[in-house]
């Protein structure tokens, strides 16, 4: 196994579901990470953790991360979504859980 790989494993096992009330103080702080949907939450993380520069500012470039702004807030406030989050710190990505419509 690859000091990566190592890594990867440790931020896919501190990755939990969270809800926008647990996130506010983060927010607040300025330390909320949004990670678009079809991204993959720990492999961004561990870019970040390894300080991938050119992934990183690649991925924000294309939108894929970004930091959250006063709109998601107010948006994340209004609907109460639950998140995937995982600390890469001083930073908290998150991704917004996505609910499957039920046949």
């Amino acid at each position: 196994m690859t000091p990566s790989d190592i890594l990867r494993a440790k931020l896919n096992l501190e990755t939990a579901q969270l809800a926008w009330s647990e996130l506010e103080r983060h927010f607040a702080r300025g330390d909320v990470i949004k990670v678009a949907v079809g991204v993959d939450l720990v492999d961004a993380a561990l870019h970040i953790a390894e300080n991938n520069t050119a992934s990183v500012e690649a991925w924000l470039a294309e939108g894929r991360i970004a930091r959250a702004g006063i709109a998601d807030a107010e948006d994340w406030h209004a609907r109460q979504p639950m998140f995937w989050a995982v600390v890469v710190a001083p930073w908290v990505l998150v991704q917004e859980v996505i609910k499957q419509i039920e046949n």
